[in-house]
């Protein structure tokens, strides 16, 4: 029995309208595309103001700025969009989570802080961290979806 029919089974305590949600094909949809929002929104805006987006990935050490704002852009728009439409996936995760992981330890540095900044800096590094296990159970589930279907 393949680990996706075992999860599947398993979750037979689940109130039957959260298991029509569930099944409900637009929702996988509808929520690849709100994991890929903060992605897609931020390559946008670093597309829209590429001289801000050097300007970021300096600021936070980052060098060459530009190769740098290059790569965000380049892996948020594109692995948004794989995301979004579930095609390679579990490249669109790998690449939009290694990009997190970067930017949690250049930007979410809360080691090296102390008090208010520490606080808000530790928040957004576990947030990013929840993030990067979104991304990979995401890519999980296509990967197992798909051995499903085969």
């Amino acid at each position: 029995m393949s680990e996706f029919r075992a999860m599947k089974t398993s979750s037979s305590a689940a109130p039957r309208w959260v298991k029509a949600i569930l099944h409900w094909p637009t929702f996988g949809c509808l929520l690849r595309v709100g994991l890929a929002s903060a992605y897609l929104i931020g390559g946008v805006d670093k597309a829209m103001d590429f001289p801000g987006a050097v300007a970021e990935q300096a600021h936070f050490g980052l060098q060459p700025a530009t190769l740098w704002a290059v790569l965000a852009i380049a892996v948020e728009l594109i692995g948004s969009v794989l995301l979004i439409v579930n095609r390679q996936v579990w490249l669109a995760a790998g690449a939009l989570g290694v990009l997190t992981l970067v930017a949690m330890g250049v930007a979410n540095n809360f080691w090296d802080l102390s008090g208010q900044a520490r606080f808000m800096a530790k928040n957004a590094f576990f947030e990013h961290l929840g993030l990067i296990c979104g991304l990979a159970m995401a890519a999980r589930i296509a990967v197992l979806e798909r051995k499903g279907a085969a």
